[in-house]
């Protein structure tokens, strides 16, 4: 029996490890065929490797709008058309205390985070506009938003900003018929969250209701029914996928 997204044309950023990946194998599971996309082209073929030949990888640095276009083109010449669901899982932290912060921190984290998700959804969004395409876009926040975590000034900047993006852009955009939605995912074992001290992990844990990290199969179960026909008056939700951590 087909899966829910038989057939569908899905992008995922960020697709080379962690909640990327995850989501690359949860979308190819349910019948998506999936374009791998990453700053690091070896790791995107790797996610890719075990999904057949509709399948592919491309490279993109999401900060940069020549980077975005050229991945965007690529994907039009080989399928014919763009993308109809859009996930930008693409994400970077620097944290350190505000005081002794670096520009250079600040920004990258800006860029890829947020900058790079406004690029990747303006110009996959002018495609499926143009193609009559209608979908789903999916952007990654986290509950750093809401928890302002010490530390992490710019990153839970740029992730609060990614919600106030997603219910602005779901606005504009529900007369194309697409969709636009963000999940705010809390502690996830993940490369990512691997960098954190293991006390601050087992703190986690402990206050956590369901007493343990997240898997990110867990985010790509919620991220593949957002994308999916079951969520089709869902649009510039915010969706916690956390354990209960608040």
């Amino acid at each position: 029996m087909p899966g829910p997204l038989f057939g569908k044309l899905a992008i995922v950023t960020g697709a080379g490890s962690g909640i990327g990946r995850a989501v690359c194998k949860v979308l190819a599971r349910d019948g998506a065929r999936i374009i791998a996309a990453d700053k690091n082209i070896q790791t995107a073929m790797e996610t890719i490797s075990n999904f057949g030949a509709e399948s592919s990888a491309v490279e993109v640095d999401v900060s940069s709008l020549d980077s975005v276009c050229k991945a965007l083109d690529t994907c039009i010449k080989k399928y014919k058309q763009p993308p109809s669901i859009v996930v930008n899982s693409a994400g970077i932290t620097r944290d350190c205390y505000l005081l002794k912060m670096e520009e250079r921190d600040y920004d990258d984290v800006y860029k890829v985070n947020l900058k790079g998700t406004f690029l990747i959804t303006q110009q996959f969004a002018k495609a499926m506009v143009q193609y009559k395409v209608s979908g789903s876009i999916v952007n990654i926040s986290s509950i750093a938003a809401k928890l302002t975590t010490i530390g992490q000034a710019n990153y839970a900047a740029s992730k609060s900003g990614v919600i106030s993006f997603t219910e602005v852009a779901a606005k504009e955009f529900g007369k194309f018929n697409i969709r636009v939605n963000s999940i705010l995912p809390g502690y996830i074992d993940t490369p990512m969250v691997d960098a954190v001290p293991e006390h601050i992990k087992e703190k986690v844990s402990r206050i956590c209701p369901l007493g343990r990290l997240g898997q990110p199969e867990e985010v790509a179960e919620v991220i593949s029914f957002l994308a999916s026909k079951k969520a089709s008056y869902i649009n510039g939700a915010s969706v916690e996928v956390t354990g209960g951590l608040s």
